[in-house]
Formats: structure tokens, C-alpha cells, sequence
């Protein structure tokens, strides 16, 4: 890889972090098109929590931290890496099997 690829990943990467950590905060919070269709025409009520509504990163935010500006930055920062380390294992495994598909 070379040095101008890696300097814009990690542009990109910090970005990103910026972005998730600290302007998530000041996403709409109206509802998405769908939960509007639910709410206009009134079958909101009957939807059931998501199987994994209880989880610590639930609903944009860290269960159990009170400071709603800092649960919602952590819980993107979070996100960004963790989907950073997945990226990175999944190109990782490819690149392994591509070599390997060489040989």
C-alpha cells in the first residue's frame, strides 16, 4: 500500500470519527419514512421492540450513561471501529485467500 493510500484511509478514518463521535449528536431526530407511514396511519402501536433492543449500544446510544451527548458520541466512535476491524478482518482474509489461490 502505498503512503498516499494510507495518509487518505487515515484522513478518512479520523473523519469518520469526527463525523460519528461528535455531529451524530445533532442527526434529526424526526422519524425515519417508515416509522412516519406507521405513525400517519396508526399502526405505530403494535410494533414490537427489535430483538435486540436491550443490547448496551441500542437506540444510538450506551445503555447506562446519562449524558445524552456523550452516549451518543462514544456509541458512534464505537461503531466506526468496530466496523473498522470487521473491514479490515474481511480484507485481511480475502487478500489471504487470493495469495493463496496463486500458489
Amino acid at each position: 500500500m502505498s503512503k498516499v493510500s494510507k495518509r487518505f484511509y487515515l484522513y478518512f478514518f479520523l473523519a469518520s470519527t469526527v463525523v460519528a463521535g461528535a455531529l451524530s449528536f445533532y442527526a434529526s431526530s424526526h422519524p425515519d419514512g417508515l416509522e412516519k407511514v406507521a405513525e400517519d396511519t396508526g399502526f405505530l402501536d403494535t410494533a414490537k421492540d427489535s430483538a435486540v433492543s436491550g443490547s448496551p449500544l441500542a437506540d444510538y446510544g450506551i445503555s447506562g450513561l446519562d449524558n445524552e451527548r456523550l452516549s451518543v458520541g462514544l456509541s458512534g466512535i464505537i461503531g466506526i471501529f468496530v466496523t473498522a476491524l470487521v473491514a479490515f478482518a474481511v480484507f485481511a482474509i480475502a487478500k489471504r485467500f487470493k495469495s493463496g489461490a496463486k500458489n
